[in-house]
């Protein structure tokens, strides 16, 4: 059953090789999608820049807002349909997409967007005919993939999307491969007769799913798009009696089938997704909030709103962390790191220094021999370059000094030895110190760890 919220079908049209008929297919199975089930809403928009789509689905002085590429910056797809011709929605194409290929970070986002885009029933996605980073999202986002092929070039050309598929984990279930093109007049002698026999076989003995149902290769048909009048005319209305119609009646049914024998198409598993991912997220977060110690890490006073916490500690077992304010770690360094003994004002050059160098640098403190009191202490910069490293020596129990007051109250074990594990001190914002715990910044804080225990 489907939800009250809506979540499109998607199909993705999609090779790698020029001139094999994918626009063509895409604009035309929209057209009889929408002919065979007048009540099925269906949807089509390109990430490739040629326009076809515009061309055979706008209405003639209609006026048209949004693009493709505002889908891709985040307005709902829903808002970005406009009632075309055929009774198509389409979403206008964009000549700003090669610009904002830089802000697809992997190949999900399509499918998160459609997610959201509140798309009722069939969403059909042209694409350019590459492999970059705009055609694997519709490639993910798809729950069919219709693949044209016309020869033996095209289909050595789809072995770079069955890969594509393996490598991401993705069900070659939901590929197709479609002959189109196919010059029936072209015969063979021996098993393979002609050249859709030929290709279904190659495909076959390569583990490729090819549909029985192909396109042929129509003079009339390839006139629909190049003609005096610099118009494109569907075949449902304008190529009537040819084999080409009754193939895409065909193709056309297939989809159809497909569509209503899923319960749940890809963009509601995927929303399903992102709420439990979200939700995890969440409870990590509120897991590491409840984590935290309440006092401050370097000199053990408790925190509160009126804080000026400026560091984040955790250990390298995940076992502690909490926060040090910002002149409690200064005052660490400038005793236990820098050796000075005098006080130093909070206007003083040096103080000043230091203050300023803690917070472009992460810290390790690593008590690498504590039967013989030694302690690694490291400097790193926000990247985890390594910027300084050296070694001091530390109280033994039951002496304490500010390295051990500090190690104690983050790394301390059974009777009171230290853990075998190493404290990492980072800077914080600290307007919001908390926002380090969240999932996207604690991810690259436990990369940043990563790159720093590689090098100790």
């Amino acid at each position: 059953m489907r939800a009250m919220k809506n979540y499109p079908y998607v199909i993705t049209v999609s090779s790698e090789k020029g001139g094999v008929g994918k626009t063509t297919l895409a604009t035309n199975l929209a057209i009889f999608l929408k002919a065979l089930d007048e009540n099925l809403p269906v949807s089509i928009f390109s990430f490739d820049n040629h326009f076809t789509i515009d061309k055979m689905f706008a209405i003639k002085g209609q006026k048209t807002t949004g693009s493709v590429a505002d889908l891709l910056l985040e307005t709902p797809g829903c808002e970005l349909l406009h009632t075309g011709q055929f009774g198509v929605n389409f979403i206008p194409s964009s000549t700003a997409l090669p610009d904002l290929k830089g802000s697809l970070k992997g190949p999900m986002v399509l499918a998160r967007l459609l997610a959201n885009s509140n798309i009722p029933g069939v969403l059909i996605v042209d694409t350019r005919p590459d492999l970059d980073i705009m055609t694997q999202n519709a490639l993910y986002a798809a729950d069919r993939v219709f693949v044209p092929i016309k020869d033996m070039a095209s289909m050595d050309n789809c072995r770079n999307i069955f890969e594509l598929f393996d490598q991401r984990g993705l069900d070659r279930k939901s590929l197709s491969l479609v002959p189109c093109l196919i010059d029936e007049r072209i015969k063979f002698d021996g098993l393979f007769k002609d050249q859709k026999t030929l290709l279904k076989a190659f495909a076959i003995n390569r583990g490729y799913r090819c549909l029985d149902t192909f396109i042929s290769k129509s003079p009339k048909v390839e006139s629909l798009n190049t003609n005096p009048e610099g118009r494109i005319y569907p075949i449902l209305t304008h190529g009537r009696g040819t084999d080409v119609y009754g193939q895409f009646t065909a193709l056309g049914q297939t989809a159809l089938e497909e569509f209503y024998g899923t319960n749940e198409p890809r963009s509601l598993l995927f929303d399903k997704w992102l709420t439990e991912e979200d939700t995890r997220k969440k409870e990590a977060y509120f897991a590491r909030l409840t984590g935290l110690k309440s006092e401050c890490l370097a000199c053990g006073a408790q925190l509160d709103k009126e804080s000026r916490v400026s560091y984040y500690c955790e250990s390298s077992d995940g076992a502690s962390n909490g926060f040090m304010e910002a002149d409690c770690f200064v005052e660490f360094l400038i005793r236990a790191v820098f050796k000075i003994d005098r006080e130093l004002p909070a206007d003083d050059p040096t103080r000043l220094m230091i203050a300023h160098t803690a917070q472009e640098s992460v810290f390790v403190l690593n008590p690498a021999d504590v039967e013989n009191g030694i302690l690694d202490f490291h400097r790193f910069d926000l990247r985890g370059t390594s910027l300084l490293k050296k070694q001091y020596s530390i109280a033994l129990p039951p002496e304490r000094d500010e390295f051990t007051g500090l190690l104690q109250g983050s790394l301390a074990g059974y009777e009171g030895n230290l853990r075998d594990a190493f404290l990492l001190v980072h800077p914080v914002n600290g307007e919001s110190p908390e926002a380090i715990l969240l999932d996207e910044n604690y991810r690259e804080l436990n990369r940043l760890k990563k790159r720093i225990v590689a090098q100790l």
